[in-house]
């Protein structure tokens, strides 16, 4: 099968790679940038097309020499291309983060017979398709809740930031307004805003804010209660806020000595080389997803956390393994007919069908497991009555499986980049300190099976105050609101 990928920027050649190493494609990348593409096809058996991925009709012209279409190209551009890899009739996986909604284009789809699978890099798209996954199985969903950054792993001052996917898209996180459900509306609030600190195991103390991300979940997903966030180290919300405010991020042109520049344009000529990932910069990629609804007449929580780090052996980068792995798994799963569903797919529709996440999560080094220091069969708890009930302690780990054969072709000098494992452990529901398998104990797993974790009531302080009010995730310890 030809599989024609449309960008080779920090998640684009990354995909490349991964499908390249898989014998039944021939990959084509298609890039403007020449030095990108040289990079791409020095190390591995892809053909490269230099080409300006503005132009429908060149989109179209390459689209039709291939079988199936990764889009990878900055945000901006993203839903003009997604629209021309359509009218080209071919299907598609997309990762563009695009200001546009996607269902715009699906009676286009639908029309030229396309299945165009959108949002698929992590969050969106692997969030998604969890959270749908989760709302097949409960009866009612009363709350969704994403959290996810890319972070350097070494802080550095001015911004301790490195921009692990397109530049401008990171900048475009910080000014679109950012929609979410909250008591059943839809609400409209200003990027970076809502501010909160959330501690994640082996990472630390991080910054969450208000961004975009929720996207078609807020269509899609019938509950009263949904937003996404974005992570950061702490003081980042505080810098980006002050140049968004001072018109830095702004696209209307203004005079300087006598010609006319857009600030935005500005701030990326001088911001964008401070957030350059250099050689032997290392990042992150931290997310976690809680749903929570109604199953079997129990109120239940459902949670993946992921915590996947910069690969050393094939120098891949976290957020590229993250976000394109994802987008690579869903061009097999189109490849193989295994989904066949037309039109517009955001990752939750794919999360509806068990066979498809089944082959998602089964992916070679993508394997979702939960790990339950009582066992696989160990049954689980309902919610505890209103003001009783244990205080349950869970860590998480999330590692690479290394994996000797992909579709035939062995790990070997190439090194083909192993995907990031998804791994959530829980230890069993006991007061105080977690036993054995929930910090390098014995373990068994339930393949594709996410931990329904039970809620519990917040309590009163010893003083008779309460705690702050809202859902509150600290290490080692989820808890819930009333």
């Amino acid at each position: 099968m030809k599989i024609i990928v449309l960008g080779a920027g920090l998640v684009g050649r990354p995909m490349a790679c991964d499908l390249a190493a898989d014998p039944d494609f021939e990959v084509t990348v298609a890039d403007i940038n020449a030095d990108a593409l040289a990079q791409t096809a020095a190390r591995w058996p892809v053909r490269t097309v230099q080409a300006d991925l503005r132009d429908a009709a060149r989109v179209q012209e390459l689209a039709k020499a291939g079988d199936l279409v990764v889009s990878a190209v900055p945000g901006f551009m993203g839903y003009a291309t997604l629209q021309a890899v359509i009218e080209a009739k071919r299907p598609v996986v997309d990762i563009a983060f695009f200001p546009e909604d996607p269902f715009g284009l699906d009676a286009l789809a639908q029309s030229q017979g396309v299945t165009a699978v959108v949002d698929c890099g992590v969050a969106p798209g692997m969030s998604n398709l969890l959270v749908g996954h989760a709302a097949r199985q409960l009866e009612a969903v009363e709350r969704v809740l994403v959290y996810v950054g890319g972070l350097p792993e070494v802080r550095e001052w001015p911004y301790d930031y490195k921009a692990v996917f397109s530049p401008i898209d990171v900048i475009e996180e910080y000014v679109r307004p950012a929609r979410y459900v909250e008591n059943g509306q839809l609400v409209v609030r200003p990027a970076l805003s809502d501010p909160e600190f959330v501690n994640f195991p082996g990472v630390g103390t991080l910054e969450a804010f208000n961004t975009d991300g929720l996207r078609t979940l807020a269509a899609t997903i019938d509950a009263p209660n949904m937003k996404e966030k974005t992570l950061r180290y702490p003081g980042h919300i505080t810098k980006m806020a002050l140049l968004r405010e001072t018109g830095f991020f702004g696209t209307e042109p203004v005079e300087v000595g006598g010609a006319k520049i857009r600030p935005v344009d500005f701030t990326a000529k001088i911001l964008f080389p401070l957030w350059h990932l250099n050689e032997g910069d290392t990042d992150l990629t931290v997310m976690r997803i809680l749903v929570e609804g109604r199953e079997a007449g129990r109120r239940v929580r459902y949670t993946w956390d992921l915590l996947d780090r910069f690969d050393a052996a094939t120098k891949v980068h976290s957020m590229a393994r993250t976000t394109g792995y994802t987008a690579t798994a869903a061009a097999r799963l189109l490849a193989g007919g295994l989904y066949r569903r037309g039109g517009i797919v955001p990752p939750e529709y794919i999360g509806r069908e068990p066979d498809c996440v089944a082959f998602m999560l089964d992916r070679p080094g993508a394997r979702l497991r939960r790990l339950h220091a009582g066992g696989a069969g160990a049954p689980r708890r309902d919610l505890p009555p209103h003001g009783g009930g244990d205080r349950l302690r869970f860590s998480v780990r999330a590692r690479i499986r290394h994996r000797d054969r992909i579709r035939g072709s062995r790990f070997g000098a190439r090194g083909l980049s192993p995907f990031p494992s998804f791994v959530l452990v829980i230890p069993n529901p006991a007061e105080g300190a977690p036993r054995a398998g929930a910090s390098g104990g014995e373990e068994s797993s339930q393949r594709l099976t996410p931990g329904a974790v039970p809620l519990r009531r917040r309590e009163s302080t010893a003083d008779g105050g309460s705690e702050d009010p809202g859902p509150q995730i600290r290490v080692n310890e989820l808890r819930s609101s009333d």
